[in-house]
């Protein structure tokens, strides 16, 4: 069984920066697809990045530039940067893992811009 916390979010002001993170439990994070997600009031959740077993990475265009995501198998833990936030980006953030047919999501954190 996968359990996935998250932990970062909070209320910042436009232009600033947050880091969030996600550990994971198991023994399946090193070669499971790790992905962050989001969702906004009344909009469907969508992914914001994701980045494979051997670190590739696909970001949305609306954080290319801006966010970046990154992983530590030693510590079974995601990350993700983000840098120059825009009240746009105000949603719940969702951490997923990803293996063979298997997806497991953690609780959300908040993520809130002010502008």
């Amino acid at each position: 069984q996968v359990q996935l916390v998250e932990s970062g979010g909070g209320l910042v002001q436009a232009g600033e920066s947050l880091r969030l993170s996600c550990a994971a439990s198991g023994s399946i994070f090193s070669i499971a697809t790790m992905g962050w997600y989001r969702q906004a009031p009344g909009k469907q959740r969508e992914l914001v990045a994701n980045i494979g077993r051997t670190s590739s990475t696909n970001y949305a265009d609306s954080v290319k530039g801006r966010f970046a995501i990154s992983r530590d198998n030693a510590k079974n833990t995601v990350y993700l940067q983000m840098n120059s936030l825009k009240p746009e980006d105000t949603a719940v953030y969702y951490c997923n893992l990803r293996w063979l047919a298997n997806n497991y999501w953690g609780q959300g954190t908040q993520v809130t811009v002010s502008s």
